[in-house]
């Protein structure tokens, strides 16, 4: 992968591999200026634009969270479900020679998730894994329905929709 010929928020990508490599060691994620995660939304999807090298991450994002599912805190599903979002809502074309292992890795999420959760009963990534299967089949509008309506508001809505 030549990183320099991707963009990032703040230029070429060159220093996306060293944050990426960061993420082996499965970071805590206490507070969201926490690096590397911190950097690697900052310069992958700021501010809602899309960035090349997040299609490039996104594969080693998920080969890192396949390795060690168990491990897996919420920004391995977040971040690789929002730039899938944004691609579609946005149209994103994704550079030929990126784009079989980005699809691949988005559809390889939902399987990440689904072994994620059997361990990790967190009602987060359990909202974050729904959304990936969501994202897996298709759907990326109810993966972004699903990561937005907050828990507290689930009641409302399904009343609301059963009035109808």
């Amino acid at each position: 992968m030549n990183w320099n010929n991707l963009e990032t928020a703040n230029g070429n990508a060159t220093m996306i591999p060293a944050l990426l490599s960061q993420l082996n060691v499965f970071p805590d994620e206490a507070l969201y200026e926490d690096d590397p995660w911190y950097s690697l939304w900052g310069n992958l999807y700021y501010e809602g634009t899309l960035y090349s090298a997040a299609f490039a991450a996104v594969p080693e994002i998920v080969k890192t969270a396949a390795s060690a599912p168990e491990k897996a805190t919420l920004s391995f599903f977040l971040l690789p479900i929002a730039v899938e979002i944004a691609r579609k809502k946005e149209e994103v074309v994704i550079a030929p020679e990126l784009l079989p292992a980005y699809q691949q890795a988005i559809f390889q999420l939902a399987d990440v998730a689904a072994r994620c959760i059997a361990v990790n009963k967190n009602p987060e990534i359990a909202r974050a894994a729904a959304a990936a299967f969501a994202l897996a089949a298709g759907l990326p509008q109810y993966a972004e329905l699903l990561l937005e309506v907050k828990s507290e508001h689930v009641e409302e809505i399904l009343e609301w929709c059963l009035e109808e």
